[in-house]
């Protein structure tokens, strides 16, 4: 089931239809949108992972590495909940 990514990306807000089949978190959908590489992010970040206690350290790591790559609101939108038979 796909869900819709809204984020803002310099400046500019932009969706993003989204599938966990295929990325394993919405960072890595709406780098690969934009054509951004994060082979090296992806690395520290397992680094990152093992010396860190908690998610928090994870979460401040991620959240600061996307900033600098220009990225502002990554969120992913509200399910609409439709009911039977309707479109």
């Amino acid at each position: 089931m796909s869900r819709t990514i809204i984020y803002t990306f310099k400046e500019q807000e932009k969706t993003l239809t989204f599938s966990y089949s295929q990325y394993h978190t919405i960072h890595e959908a709406v780098a690969a949108a934009e054509g951004i590489d994060l082979t090296n992010y992806l690395r520290m970040e397992q680094q990152v992972e093992a010396v860190s206690s908690g998610s928090k350290a994870m979460r401040d790591f991620r959240d600061s590495h996307f900033r600098k790559l220009g990225f502002g609101k990554i969120t992913l939108a509200k399910k609409e909940h439709r009911g039977i038979g309707e479109k």
